[in-house]
């Protein structure tokens, strides 16, 4: 079947509710419009047509020939759609959600139409609490060099959908996943791979992506969907501290898991990743290639030129012999704390912002150990923070700090030659800033211009 067939056979004649105008529903209409599929879809989303409607034309999509149920209304009545395709950021707990599931009503996500679709069975799919993306960028840069024609796309900012009528047989995909992608996920790729997991996501931090997940255990429960419907050829790759943690919460998974497990150690190869845990990102990338049957020699190679990706303890510039890092992408205190110990003393750090649920008890005391001042955003993480820090007796902290430039200036005053001044959070970055990007983009333009 040609993947129009296949796509007409899923949804053709259904009434489909597309949960959320994200990333990856937006994909799903483009798809439909370069197939030539004349399917019903009604947009549910809290946002007015206003703000919906520029998102349409910048796809080329007409705006009018959508049903819309917005506002209000916007998880009213599900049980009136056939098909619901739901955006990572709509929370499986939505009441609508849960009395359409009571009435039989198909629930999907444009994820789970990637699966059923792809013509490759060559999918390795990564996630973590961190690390997710260095690892997945390291796999297909890998893959690249081996010249294999790669696919890399998920949570990393490209959907799916967008590339599956380009992928062949043979060809390789590689997909960071997130918790709330991997929630309702029914499919496992061939390779997957769980670097770390810290407790994050375990309350609504993002006005805009509300979702989160009730309990730890439930965090790790999404992202064991990773590997959870392997078959006897599929691989796990994961860290002897991870395979635990999920042991000691779901004993029953582990148990029926079908695929082989693979544990892979930190690596300590010439590098440009500033970093020390991102050894630990080399040693699962190395375990999945050579699952792959990649040659050790090529991947070795890969790895002496590979260096940070953007807004992952990404080095920035020296001024007045203070170097500046940023790790926007840092939005838990687990994170930070290996960020901290990635350098000497003499450190500046930069954090804060809403809360995800978090306890800041452990990064207070490397905190302590380590910086020599901290600079907070406004937020209720950086309450926390705060509290933790004069618990132990930690008294130079600026709080509250209300823009980046007011933070680089401070930062700046306070460091001397051979200091370290980090952006790395810990917190979620929504309030002052409207995600980790832009944070990351701030302080990149603010230390520019000192």
């Amino acid at each position: 079947m040609t993947l129009k067939e296949k796509l007409e056979a899923q949804l053709q004649g259904k009434k489909i509710a597309l949960l959320g105008l994200g990333l990856e529903n937006q994909s799903l209409l483009k798809l439909s419009k370069k197939l030539k599929l004349k399917l019903d879809f009604t947009i549910c989303d809290f946002r007015a047509k206003e703000i919906l409607s520029p998102k349409l034309e910048e796809l080329k999509l007409n705006p009018n020939n959508f049903n819309y149920r917005l506002g209000t209304k916007f998880n009213q009545n599900l049980s009136d759609f056939d098909l619901l395709f739901r955006s990572p950021g709509w929370s499986l707990n939505c009441p609508g959600l849960k009395e359409a599931k009571s009435k039989k009503v198909e629930i999907s996500s444009p994820m789970n139409l990637f699966f059923s679709l792809c013509s490759s069975k060559n999918i390795i799919g990564v996630t973590g609490s961190k690390g997710k993306g260095t690892t997945a960028t390291l796999v297909s840069s890998i893959l690249k060099t081996a010249n294999k024609t790669v696919f890399l796309g998920g949570n990393i900012g490209i959907a799916p959908l967008s590339f599956i009528d380009k992928i062949q047989a043979k060809d390789y995909i590689v997909l960071e996943l997130s918790s709330f992608q991997l929630e309702d996920l029914n499919y496992s790729p061939k390779v997957a791979i769980i670097t770390n997991l810290y407790k994050e996501h375990l309350s609504p931090a993002d006005p805009n992506n509300p979702n989160y997940h009730l309990s730890f255990k439930k965090y790790i429960e999404a992202k064991a969907n990773l590997f959870k419907n392997q078959n006897q050829s599929g691989i796990f790759i994961t860290k002897t501290e991870t395979l635990n943690l999920i042991k000691k919460h779901l004993p029953n998974t582990i148990k029926k898991h079908q695929g082989k497990t693979k544990l892979y150690q930190k690596q300590n190869l010439n590098s440009k990743l500033i970093g020390g845990y991102n050894q630990e990102n080399i040693g699962a990338a190395l375990e999945a290639v050579k699952a792959l049957n990649i040659k050790e020699e090529i991947a070795k190679k890969v790895v002496a030129k590979f260096s940070n990706l953007e807004h992952r303890l990404e080095f920035v510039a020296e001024k007045q012999g203070v170097k500046y890092f940023n790790n926007s992408f840092s939005t838990t205190p687990e994170s930070t704390v290996l960020d901290l110990n990635s350098f000497s003393n003499n450190l500046i750090l930069i954090a804060g912002g809403p809360d995800k649920g978090a306890n800041f008890s452990n990064l207070a005391k490397t905190i302590s150990q380590k910086v020599k001042a901290v600079i907070l955003f406004p937020g209720a993480g950086s309450e926390k923070i705060k509290k933790a820090l004069e618990k132990i007796n930690y008294i130079n902290i600026s709080f509250p700090v209300n823009s980046m430039s007011e933070a680089i200036k401070i930062a700046s005053s306070q460091a001397e030659a051979k200091d370290i001044a980090l952006l790395s959070p810990a917190c979620a970055s929504f309030g002052l800033f409207k995600n980790y990007k832009e944070r990351g983009n701030l302080f990149k333009e603010e230390v520019t211009k000192l």
